[in-house]
């Protein structure tokens, strides 16, 4: 979750098993610096898989993130914030929004890589 100054991180390693417990990254070199190190740990614990790292497009907020991500050459996804408010809100339950949002882009991206997948089969 990317906000003004500062996002919201949440790890998964499989769909439902996050990875430690959510916490917060200022937009600053030491903030980013923390999430690297993150990163690094979590390519550890995969036994050298990147992740992936999802994010909503949130104006001129994200941009900090995003040109760390590129430098450091990890694959992102970004997510239109209208289709995730729309996918949200078919939710029966309410949960509040910062802890729904890291299990919502989880699943987006393995419906994403799924239907890719079955494209790339499809088309060979």
């Amino acid at each position: 979750d990317v906000s003004k100054g500062e996002s919201q991180v949440q790890a998964f390693l499989d769909k439902g098993q996050p990875y430690r417990k959510s916490f917060s990254v200022k937009h600053t070199v030491e903030g980013i610096e923390n999430l690297l190190e993150f990163l690094k740990e979590i390519e550890r614990v995969t036994d050298g898989k990147k992740p992936s790292v999802i994010l909503e497009s949130t104006g001129h907020y994200h941009s900090p993130i995003i040109q760390f991500l590129e430098e450091q050459q990890y694959v992102y996804i970004m997510v239109n914030p209208l289709i995730s408010h729309r996918a949200r809100s078919t939710s029966l339950r309410k949960v509040k929004q910062t802890l729904s949002m890291p299990i919502f882009y989880a699943n987006y991206s393995i419906k994403k890589k799924l239907s890719r997948i079955r494209k790339e089969v499809s088309n060979s």
